[in-house]
């Protein structure tokens, strides 16, 4: 059985076709971003937005490269989610503190308004007097001085027991991160259902 491969003018018609397809989306691109008030920002994929300039370097070298080219406010797409990147100091500074309120919320989604009661809780609740109440009942009720310290004993018993391992296995090699992330979910277990879990 012979393997029948395309002509070489449905192979060229193919390719032509893909390539004005994607020459459409990058004007219709552009033409968006000029026509909305978005700082100026990279090219971008249709899917992948400007994750491939991303790759290769470290993120925020790859980020401050970038900033040279399009300036100190910048606009990206990482994936499909718009993002606006700042990277001095009086940006920053403008978008912190002079218009803090405007950046204050977080975007709204589909799975935070169906599994949390239409974004009610304290993470996804948007910026307002709500949010500020639900704040407010946390720092007292489970972050006021008090309670973190009722919590001492536990916290304590744990990090005696890290001493004590470091102290037997002296002279052999111990992972310390895996013992330390045990020990943080032994004190949250602690904390949360008063007894260690096994799991």
């Amino acid at each position: 059985m012979e393997l029948k491969l395309p002509s070489f003018s449905v192979l060229f018609t193919f390719f032509l076709f893909v390539f004005m397809v994607l020459t459409l989306l990058i004007k219709r691109a552009k033409t968006i971003t000029s026509a909305s008030k978005l700082p100026p920002g990279p090219w971008k994929l249709p899917l992948l937005g400007n994750i491939h300039q991303l790759l290769g370097s470290l993120p925020h070298h790859a980020l401050r490269d970038l900033a040279k080219k399009h300036g100190p406010l910048m606009y990206m797409k990482i994936g499909q989610v718009p993002t606006i990147v700042v990277s001095t100091p009086e940006f920053a500074k403008m978008v912190m503190r002079t218009h803090d309120v405007i950046f204050a919320s977080r975007p709204r989604n589909l799975t935070s308004e169906i599994l949390l009661y239409d974004s009610t809780d304290i993470v996804f609740a948007p910026y307002g007097e709500y949010w500020r109440q639900l704040r407010k009942i946390c720092m007292q009720e489970l972050l006021s001085t008090s309670r973190v310290e009722s919590f001492r004993p536990i916290r304590e018993e744990e990090m005696l027991s890290i001493v004590e391992l470091i102290a037997s296995t002296a002279g052999s090699a111990i992972n310390l991160t895996e013992r330390i992330k045990y020990s943080t979910y032994s004190i949250t277990s602690k904390a949360a259902f008063g007894k260690k879990s096994e799991d």
